[in-house]
């Protein structure tokens, strides 16, 4: 699922984005609104947190113009921890949730985690849909079974297509061998757990992830898989 950071100091922005991913989350950042109002009309954001006190067009105005241009995606406001208008504010302009500054990592997490939850079918329902999604510096095309990385397109089989799309419904979580195999090859499977294992090989190789320590589609052992964006 993809995050857009928009914050104008740095440091917390950088400490989130790092946290964020580490939890698997595809995150970007922005450092005003104008950049923030860019970067949602070129790309789909499950969730935008958002500082409402940004230099130039505020934080405000940017939660106005989302939500008048019909942004899907959850929005959660950073305010000031004695500033009750503001936060009163953000939620009638749209806002889903809000964390008054200073905030505990942990705090916001949870509230980034509940927040993300509500949006999971909606993402679920894209990545098994028709359109193209990232995964690292590939791009995975539905309609045309292709896999674009550089100058490189690899073709996908539909198991392969189907176990990127699921995995990318689900960054970060772990994946079991029989919860793949029953979703992807059906219910009625009943071959070895290697059969999925060359799959991920193949996979990887195609995602340019195929060194020693890959870093996108890792063995959780004795489990099964996770995606990490």
């Amino acid at each position: 699922m993809r995050v857009l950071i928009v914050e104008d100091d740095n440091a917390l922005a950088d400490g989130l984005m790092r946290t964020l991913r580490q939890s698997g989350y595809a995150v970007d950042h922005a450092e005003s609104g104008e950049l923030a109002l860019r970067a949602c009309a070129e790309e789909h954001y499950d969730l935008v947190v958002l500082d409402v006190s940004l230099p130039g067009i505020d934080g405000f105005e940017v939660l106005r113009q989302l939500r008048r241009d019909n942004h899907s995606g959850s929005i959660l406001i950073l305010t000031a921890h004695d500033a009750e208008a503001d936060r009163v504010r953000g939620l009638d302009l749209g806002a889903d949730d809000y964390v008054t500054k200073p905030f505990g990592v942990r705090e916001l997490l949870a509230r980034i985690h509940a927040l993300l939850r509500r949006s999971e079918p909606g993402t679920a329902a894209r990545a098994g849909g028709d359109a193209p999604f990232q995964i690292g510096s590939a791009t995975i095309d539905p309609k045309t079974f292709q896999l674009k990385r550089g100058k490189a397109v690899e073709e996908l089989t539909a198991k392969e297509l189907k176990l990127l799309q699921l995995f990318y419904a689900h960054p970060g979580e772990v994946l079991s061998r029989d919860r793949l195999l029953n979703e992807v090859w059906g219910y009625n499977y009943y071959g070895t757990t290697r059969t999925l294992d060359q799959v991920i090989v193949q996979l990887r190789k195609k995602l340019g992830d195929n060194g020693g320590e890959p870093k996108h589609l890792l063995t959780v052992h004795g489990v099964g898989y996770k995606l990490v964006l």
